[in-house]
Formats: C-alpha cells, sequence, structure tokens
C-alpha cells in the first residue's frame, strides 16, 4: 500500500471543507451534551415526582378527620374520675344525669337534647370555625342510650367516653368512641358513617355492631350483627400506611394495638350484645377477663391474689340483673373459687 503524507492530504481539503467539517464537529458535540443534561433532568424530574407523590399519598393515606383534630384539643376527660353519667357541652358545661339508664335525644337539627323523659337542653349549633361536639362519659357500674341527630342509636356500656357532633354537617358521620357501645346506624348512603379510635376506624352505611375500645386493653374488637363494614386500621409497615378489611354478620374483627395486625374469627352474636340487655355469656373465658367485665359493670375492684387461678375457664350465662354477690355466687359453684371481701369493699379472690 502506498504511504500517504497527513500534510498532503489535508492539501486536498479546501478552506470552506474545513470550515463545514469543523462546524458539523461542534454541532455534534453540542448535541450529545444537550443529550447528557437532558437525560440528567429527566432523571432528576422523575425522582422529584415520585417523591411527591409518596408524600402525597403518604399525606391522604394518613389525614387527619375532623373528630381527631378536635381530640387532639380537647380537655382530655377520664372516665375513672367520674360516678354519675356526665354530658359534657361544646361550651365546657356539663351535666350530671342522675338517672343509671336515662336515654339522651338528640333532635335533627341538634338544636335541643332532651334528657330523660322532661328535662330538655337548647344547644349552639352554629359556629364558623369548626363543628361543635358533645361528649357523653359513662362511669363504671352504669349504663346508657344516646339517639343521635341523624336518627343513630348508641348504647354505652360500663367506662364508656362517646364523643360526636351534635349535628352531621360534614361529608362523613364521624364520632369516637373509648370503651364499648353497640351501634344502629342510621343508612345514609351519601354521608358513611365512621366510628374513630386510635388508629382505627369503622366505617358503615347502616348496619348493626359492637365496638370495645378500653385504654386498658391491648385490642379493639368489632363484631358485626347486620350489614356491613369496613375496617380501615394503621398497618405496620414502614410508611405507616392505612390497609382495610371487610366483615360479614357473624364475624368479629379484632385489632391489636401493640402488633398493628387485625385477624377475623366467626362468633356467636348474642355473646357481644347480650349486656345491652343485662346478661353475659361466656364460653371457656379465662378468670381474668371475666372479672374485668364484672369490675366494670358493678363498678367493683376484684383481685386475684392466686395467680393459678387467672387462666381458669368458665362457661355459661351471667344474670347481670342481680347483685354482684349473687353472681359470684353462681361462678364459685362452678370452679373452686373462694370469695372474701376487704375493708375497703374490695373482692378478693382465693
Amino acid at each position: 500500500m502506498k504511504n500517504i503524507n497527513p500534510n498532503k492530504a489535508n492539501s486536498f481539503i479546501s478552506e470552506e471543507e474545513k470550515k463545514q467539517l469543523k462546524e458539523r464537529i461542534d454541532s455534534s458535540i453540542f448535541s450529545l451534551k444537550r443529550k447528557r443534561t437532558r437525560r440528567k433532568y429527566t432523571s432528576g424530574f422523575t425522582l422529584l415526582a415520585v417523591v411527591a407523590f409518596a408524600i402525597g399519598f403518604y399525606v391522604k393515606q394518613n389525614k387527619e378527620s375532623n373528630i381527631e383534630g378536635y381530640l387532639q384539643t380537647a380537655d382530655k376527660v377520664n372516665v375513672e374520675s367520674f360516678n354519675k353519667v356526665k354530658l359534657i357541652l361544646n361550651d365546657k358545661n356539663e351535666i350530671n344525669i342522675q338517672q343509671d339508664s336515662a336515654t339522651i335525644s338528640y333532635s335533627k337539627t341538634g338544636g335541643q337534647v332532651k334528657i330523660g323523659n322532661n328535662n330538655v337542653i337548647a344547644l349552639e349549633t352554629k359556629n364558623n370555625t369548626k363543628t361543635n361536639y358533645n361528649t357523653v362519659v359513662v362511669p363504671y357500674g352504669k349504663r346508657t342510650k344516646i339517639e343521635l341527630s341523624d336518627g343513630t342509636m348508641v348504647w354505652l356500656n360500663s367506662g364508656s367516653k362517646l364523643i360526636y357532633p351534635i349535628v352531621f354537617n360534614n361529608d362523613k358521620r364521624e364520632v369516637y368512641i373509648e370503651g364499648e357501645g353497640i351501634f344502629d346506624v342510621a343508612h345514609n348512603k351519601k354521608h358513611p358513617f365512621i366510628v374513630v379510635a386510635k388508629n382505627h376506624e369503622i366505617e358503615v352505611l347502616g348496619t348493626v355492631f359492637n365496638v370495645s375500645n378500653y385504654t386498658d386493653e391491648d385490642i379493639i374488637s368489632t363484631t358485626l350483627k347486620s350489614g356491613s363494614v369496613k375496617i380501615n386500621y394503621l398497618g405496620d409497615s414502614y410508611l405507616k400506611l392505612k390497609k382495610s378489611i371487610k366483615i360479614k354478620p357473624g364475624i368479629a374483627a379484632t385489632y391489636n394495638k401493640n402488633s398493628k395486625s387485625i385477624q377475623a374469627k366467626k362468633v356467636d352474636i348474642a355473646d357481644c350484645f347480650s349486656w345491652r340487655e343485662g346478661l353475659f355469656f361466656f364460653r371457656n373465658d379465662n378468670l381474668e377477663f371475666i372479672m374485668k367485665k364484672l369490675s366494670r359493670y358493678y363498678n367493683v375492684k376484684i383481685t386475684i391474689e392466686n395467680e393459678n387461678l387467672i387462666e381458669e375457664t368458665f362457661s355459661g350465662q351471667l344474670d347481670l340483673k342481680e347483685d354482684i354477690s349473687e353472681v359470684l355466687k353462681l361462678i364459685k359453684e362452678t370452679n373452686n373459687l373462694e370469695f372474701n371481701y376487704s375493708s375497703d369493699k374490695k373482692i378478693i379472690i382465693n
């Protein structure tokens, strides 16, 4: 092959051709830089979009409800500090309810609340900044029934607290419960009914169910009698996103406050709703569980001194219209137990 002198080869390229070649090279270099820059910014924008979506989704999942906002600013009400059923109005005025089984009933507009058969109280329903909430506190040894302004009926068990709007003006009808209550919800397809608890909410349209959410217990239990409900709860994922489960009649869903997990199982409906009629049904329940329920219902302190007895089980029906001593005698007939009353009226089990 014939060698070519580079200097000679350059002599075959005119000045105009050299200029055009240089422009093409410069253009190629600029185009390459622009593509790299575009990829860099595109990757940046994509990352920002993903982060923004994740934050938005997290905020949506954990968006605070109206009633939860109220709970954070409201005065803490300790059920154990009361010995009478008490209605606490939005303006902090407190009304003692003397009757053990009086019904509290609200008018459809929320402008009036009727206590028992005679006592009628006018309420202020207009507030330009926030919803007006009332609170009913039911101490140990008492029970009460409430008719909300939308027609929903609530039976509250001993040691319970219910917070609710005097009139439902928002898209959702939200109430908050501590303790135990049976809800017979007035149907309203456009405005779902939400029962709120810590990291947990029950959404319904119209149905009957029981909720147990005592602060001294690690679980929230929801038992459905009729209709259907969806339970939304805070999961144990890294972002703490809410999960949900739907249950059917005859099913109880139990949410563990510590593990943030939920389980559903079939139950006997009568066991969970019988307290409203003054009855307790137990099916191989341990003595500690039974005594805790009786302690709340009768407002007495019951102590199990022998730890070996804590897991002793009991099955049967207890008539709560009887005196506590009669109820304990019935339990004693089926178990090798001794009940003693201390000087401060506490019951000690040996």
